[in-house]
């Protein structure tokens, strides 16, 4: 077969050529630019998100009111001792020995420090069956999980002399333990089958090892430099280990997905008759295009985290943005070296069975040994009846998506979040039960410029009384004043306990009625109020207000994007449309099977009744960006046929059918991944594996095959719309050359060219 002109004209071209020429040498690069970015990383250290710097407003105010102090807050740790039946007492003889035996086998371990006694401290629930000893674990807080396994068998050595009685430990540092022991394995085992998962799949869709190696193997060392420029990266915009689990998910699929592109489309070439060298130019030049303009619009995607103010978000946002910087750098330069370095070798342990016939294929019209017979089928009804497709397709979509507007959001309590899957969730509810708030209360940090003023302590008396009297809390509420720094901290229980709804209420009651009356009557006084339920709530408020910057921004961006890099109002407008839809839609599929619950037991997932607070604009931001990665691909090849001369209908078939294998292998691949992460034991990670599978699985298939063709078969020629007062803007159209049309596929409408308006200049 004749070969054709395929002088490089654009960055993908150029960078694939430069590799496959100079192959060693960039090989060699890559390898250095990981070694250096993991060395850089390594040596620079990693600066970690810190608590107090998750949120802004009152909660970040009083965290660094605490550092300012130098106040080091200790791990808090409760022994809830109960009677089993309901007459007894704290008063008996047996509660009281209990009682005392704790006490002094806790403080035999000598790892707390602070105990106290119910009777001194009148920890005594209303219903005088329950009592709590308090003490503080000693050290640093962030470490005391590690240190608390001694106390934890000294409570349970005193529970095993007592059977008439409940002793039973909780505190951060018990429940921080006994979470990882139960759950800590979950996210390592999620994240070590991934990798095996994705190589299954690409060996079943090559049917070559080396082949199904080669984007394994990208996306692996991508991951690792990215590991590394997070550590550099860290000492500006601080990191975390949510971080890492997110970088290594977006990093695999993506990395994955863009090689795939790329040695799909090499392979298709080779085997309609192009020599080596010709294949993988073209490759560069199609593919390559395909994979930059899906990496900028998902980098785009990622930073729209950074706009949240979070920095649990922020951190998430950029490692993922430079997860997928680094894959998308990689794909179009030391992919093509290493291409070129194996030419057929790539085909290197065939899988017996696997694709038999592809030698027959040799020889036809690019794309005919890849396209699937399944969509080849699916497109011939979708063509012939557009409208009627996409009345179905559509409405079931919109169907699925409708729920969505229900949606309702919260913070997940521990006993939704985990289930009764692990003991210390059932003590941390009866703890809850008998003394409401007292697991979570609320702190007041007050800074003054004397905390031993007469007018200080006043202030400090009279909002003890009103938390009371307010119906806020039941007490007790205490206060700690650490005199050398001016500093109070005040704890206060709040009413609803771990019912979010209502210990926001009761939060309310403090930071809008109780505070203003008694400490914000003082001049110079600050008094943020913290804690659990305040950062659930600042939290949720924050994420609220970042809604609407964070989509204007990603979908701005996207929108521009893809009207200068395929020169067609049309499409910028249905790609945002189509991926607006599939996140839509699972939305719906979430708020169905985690808020109203249907199906839920399928999964091993209790009923939450809400969707986890963070979630939407997570998978929102994260399904916009993977989304546009089958787009812009399939697209890229509807548009490549239309400038060969194919009439639009034939571009549209041969664009959706000739993708068919790749978006369907990728989908699998993500699809798989995430379903990984819907087996956890973590009902918010049950939530995230759910939706992002449901939306990718959505997204390949009623999406790519039905929906997108149906829609632009509709359009026919205005789908290259492009209005001639936009024709100022920027030409980053693709730099592929046309090809003579395949026999048997008419060309119709306006030559290829400088079109009218109503159609699109096309690069030739």
């Amino acid at each position: 077969m004749g070969q054709r002109d395929t002088r490089a004209r654009g960055f993908a071209a150029r960078a694939g050529g430069w590799s496959a020429r100079h192959r060693w040498a960039a090989v060699a690069i890559w390898v250095l630019f990981v070694i250096g970015s993991m060395a850089a990383g390594s040596a620079m250290g990693r600066e970690e998100v810190a608590s107090g710097e998750q949120l802004r407003g009152e909660t970040r105010q009083a965290a660094r009111i605490i550092e300012d102090a130098g106040i080091e807050e200790p791990a808090g740790e409760s022994v809830l001792v109960q009677a089993k039946e309901a007459g007894g007492k704290a008063t008996d003889a047996d509660f009281e020995a209990a009682v005392t035996a704790v006490i002094e086998a806790v403080q035999a371990t000598g790892e707390v420090t602070a105990v106290t006694s119910p009777y001194d401290t009148r920890t005594i629930s209303e219903d005088g069956r329950s009592a709590l000893v308090q003490f503080a674990m000693r050290g640093e807080s962030e470490t005391a999980k590690e240190r608390v396994q001694p106390v934890l068998d000294a409570v349970a050595e005193v529970q095993r002399d007592h059977d008439g009685l409940r002793i039973e430990q909780v505190g951060g540092a018990s429940l921080g333990k006994t979470i990882d022991d139960a759950f800590g394995d979950d996210f390592k085992q999620a994240e070590f089958s991934a990798v095996p998962v994705a190589l299954g799949i690409l060996l079943i869709a090559f049917g070559a090892l080396v082949a199904a190696l080669l984007p394994v193997v990208l996306a692996i060392t991508a991951i690792m430099a990215t590991m590394g420029l997070m550590g550099v990266v860290s000492h500006v915009q601080p990191m975390s280990d949510t971080a890492n689990s997110v970088m290594l998910l977006v990093g695999l699929a993506v990395g994955v997905d863009y090689c795939l592109f790329y040695l799909r489309r090499e392979r298709e070439e080779r085997a309609a008759g192009r020599d080596a060298a010709t294949a993988l130019q073209i490759a560069a030049a199609t593919s390559g295009r395909a994979v930059i303009v899906s990496g900028v619009t998902v980098c785009v995607a990622m930073a729209g985290m950074l706009f949240t103010g979070l920095a649990e978000f922020q951190a998430m946002g950029l490692a993922s943005l430079m997860a997928v910087a680094v894959a998308m750098v990689g794909s179009v330069t030391v992919l093509p070296a290493l291409l070129s370095l194996l030419g057929k070798r790539v085909e290197t342990g065939r899988v017996p069975f696997l694709h038999p016939d592809r030698r027959r294929r040799r020889g036809g019209r690019p794309g005919a040994g890849n396209e699937s017979r399944f969509w080849k089928a699916v497109l011939k009804g979708v063509l012939a009846k557009p409208a009627l497709s996409l009345l179905v397709a559509g409405g079931a979509l919109v169907a699925v998506a409708a729920p969505a507007f229900g949606m309702r959001t919260e913070d997940l309590s521990l006993n939704k979040e985990l289930g009764d899957s692990v003991p210390i969730i059932a003590t941390y509810e009866r703890l809850d039960t008998a003394f409401p708030g007292g697991s979570e209360p609320a702190e007041v940090v007050v800074r003054a410029e004397d905390v031993d003023a007469p007018e200080v302590k006043a202030a400090l008396a009279d909002f003890r009384k009103q938390a009371v009297d307010s119906g806020a809390s039941r007490g007790p509420v205490d206060v700690e004043v650490h005199a050398a720094a001016d500093v109070a901290v005040v704890s206060v229980p709040l009413v609803g306990g771990s019912d979010q709804e209502r210990a926001e209420k009761s939060l309310a009651l403090i930071r809008d009625e109780v505070r203003p009356r008694t400490l914000g009557s003082v001049p110079g006084v600050e008094a943020p109020v913290t804690g659990q339920v305040a950062a659930s709530k600042d939290f949720n408020e924050q994420m609220t207000g970042s809604v609407a910057p964070v989509f204007a921004f990603v979908v701005v961006f996207a929108f521009l994007l893809m009207l200068l890099c395929f020169r067609s109002l049309t499409v910028a407008v249905t790609s945002i449309v189509l991926n607006l839809l599939s996140v839509g839609a699972a939305y719906g599929i979430l708020v169905v099977v985690f808020q109203h619950g249907w199906g839920a037991s399928l999964l091993g997932a209790e009923h939450a009744g809400a969707v986890v607070s963070w979630l939407p604009l997570f998978l929102f931001v994260i399904l916009f960006g993977l989304s546009m990665d089958y787009h812009v691909f399939v697209v890229s090849r509807i548009r490549e046929a239309r400038a060969r001369g194919y009439a639009t209908r034939n571009a549209i078939s041969h664009g959706v059918v000739t993708t068919a294998g790749v978006v369907t292998s990728a989908a699998v691949i993500m699809v798989a991944v995430f379903a990984i992460f819907a087996t956890l034991s973590m009902q918010s990670m049950k939530q995230m594996g759910v939706g992002l599978a449901a939306a990718v699985l959505i997204d390949a298939t009623v999406i790519r095959g039905v929906l997108l063709p149906a829609v632009m078969a509709l359009l026919g020629e205005a789908n290259w719309y492009f209005p001639r007062w936009l024709r100022w803007l920027p030409d980053l159209s693709h730099d592929e050359a046309p090809e003579p049309v395949a026999a048997g596929l008419p060309a119709s409408g306006p030559a290829v060219g400088t079109a009218e308006e109503g159609t699109t200049r096309v690069r030739v």
